[in-house]
């Protein structure tokens, strides 16, 4: 909490955008792993966020180019993650303002976690998956605000890649485990 309130407009922006990215496997067998990358792009060099918001809305909503919508459909009551997931991206605001930012980045970080305990139940205390999402978001946030050695948006990008793929390979598991 206390790194989000000390970003800057970009950092909130990659932050939020770094969460939802983590989440995109949640959003249906065949997306396409790279659907965020006209938002990381525009965060790079500035071109228009609106536009690169409509299309990466559409190629992940169901149906669109980016995806089924399988198991992340918003509609499914059986499938709380995606349905989570799906409202990180519908809560994207389509102006760069830092205001709208930090309570996007907020509520996507709030999100995400949540996204997690659900998808690592365990009466333990915190589980190991939202141990390691607490751990990215930090190390995202550290990055962005230059107190980490290396710091800057390909290394955020690599944290959250990183991310996508553990997430991914727990909904493949759920899926298996589901199916057999």
């Amino acid at each position: 909490m206390e790194l989000i309130a000390q970003a800057d407009e970009t950092g909130l922006a990659a932050s939020g955008l770094a969460c939802l990215d983590r989440c995109v496997p949640l959003f249906g067998d065949g997306v396409d792993e790279q659907a965020l990358r006209p938002l990381w792009a525009n965060l790079a060099d500035g071109t228009a966020w609106d536009g690169a918001l409509a299309g990466v809305r559409r190629s992940l909503e169901p149906g669109g180019t980016g995806g089924t919508g399988g198991t992340g459909d918003a509609g499914d009551a059986g499938d709380p993650a995606g349905a989570l997931a799906r409202r990180m991206l519908a809560a994207v605001p389509a102006e760069r303002t830092t205001g709208a930012l930090r309570t996007w980045a907020d509520g996507c970080s709030a999100a995400a976690l949540q996204i997690h305990r659900l998808l690592d139940a365990t009466d333990d205390g915190v589980a190991p998956l939202v141990a390691a999402e607490l751990r990215r978001q930090i190390r995202v946030l550290e990055l962005l605000a230059g107190s980490a050695p290396g710091g800057g948006l390909r290394q955020v990008l690599d944290v959250s890649t990183e991310g996508r793929r553990v997430l991914r390979a727990v909904v493949s598991r759920r899926a298996r485990t589901a199916s057999g």
